[in-house]
């Protein structure tokens, strides 16, 4: 493959491109760095291309596009760092999706797979949510990201679109999982809030994104997830043991924000019939295998698309 990643030195895209390098793939990735880094991709690779700029720049996709050739496109840019900002994120996830469509349907693209965020069901009736729900986001950053799917779907060339579990995995800097690493690790007090959410690892993310780039896969809408749900204290719990923390210490809960969801489990069954992907990796391994990466790596910046709740300690609120 000659693969394109949009949101490249993010950390999806990082691992991606990491991923389809090491199997030998040619690799292009797109980043402006807002909520990426630089040095997450290696330097000096001979099958890498790292292109600095916007997906927003249609001449720079123009030109990326004609020098670089690729024959499938991972879309995994996104606006989500400031909830408040609703124009940047419409831009972003709207527009700029629009924009990549059109150069993969300009270009002949093989296969183009994007990822979209489980926040586009909203609130739902039903947990775990099967693919089926109806969208109902009501957040900025679901909104935008609903569009730039709906516009995916809207596309001629062979497409799949993947609503996502938190993935977990090298660089990860949004969630609870950081923020009580390195608050419980600088003796700093935590609160959770009252919420159920679902994990998928990353060697399980990038396994369902392997089948889903093939030649003659099935094309639409996927959930990714193990298809279980888990508690913010249940992480408080394991991580605290990690760092040596008692796990039982009484730590303050708060109920979900006015942008939050109480519970976001994604139904994975539709696509484990469709690709004969299963993920391996059950939740205290999955927590284990992050806490490990930081150990050896550290925690970057960390990032929200949620607004900080009303509570006088600073935390986590996801």
């Amino acid at each position: 493959m000659r693969l394109l990643i949009t949101g490249g030195a993010g950390c999806l895209g990082s691992n991606l491109a990491e991923h389809y390098l090491a199997a030998g793939h040619e690799v292009c990735t797109i980043d402006n760095y807002v909520t990426g880094h630089r040095l997450s991709l290696p330097e000096g690779h001979p099958r890498l291309t790292i292109v600095d700029g916007s997906i927003l720049d249609e001449g720079l996709l123009e030109r990326v596009f004609a020098e670089f050739q690729p024959t499938h496109v991972i879309h995994s840019a996104a606006s989500y760092r400031d909830p408040d900002d609703w124009i940047t994120d419409a831009r972003v996830n709207g527009e700029g999706s629009i924009l990549v469509i059109r150069a993969c349907e300009a270009a002949g693209v093989k296969r183009l797979v994007n990822f979209h965020t489980a926040l586009g069901y909203g609130r739902p009736d039903n947990v775990p949510i099967p693919v089926s729900a109806p969208a109902r986001p009501f957040t900025s950053y679901g909104v935008s990201k609903q569009a730039g799917e709906n516009y995916v779907a809207m596309s001629t060339v062979p497409w799949v679109s993947l609503r996502l579990a938190n993935v977990t995995g090298p660089r990860l800097a949004i969630g609870p999982i950081p923020t009580f690493y390195t608050r419980l690790k600088a003796d700093k007090s935590c609160f959770c809030s009252r919420t159920v959410r679902d994990f998928i690892d990353m060697e399980d993310f990038l396994a369902i994104v392997d089948k889903a780039l093939e030649q003659g896969a099935p094309t639409g809408i996927f959930n990714v997830s193990t298809g279980t749900g888990h508690t913010i204290r249940d992480i408080f719990r394991l991580v605290s043991a990690h760092v040596g923390k008692d796990p039982d210490a009484d730590v303050p809960e708060v109920d979900p924000g006015p942008d939050d969801v109480p519970a976001v489990v994604l139904d994975p069954k539709e696509t484990i019939a469709a690709f004969g992907w299963e993920p391996r990796h059950g939740f205290a391994d999955i927590i284990a295998r992050m806490l490990s990466w930081y150990d050896s790596h550290g925690v970057t910046a960390i990032f929200s698309h949620l607004k900080s709740p009303d509570f006088e300690k600073e935390g986590t609120s996801k």
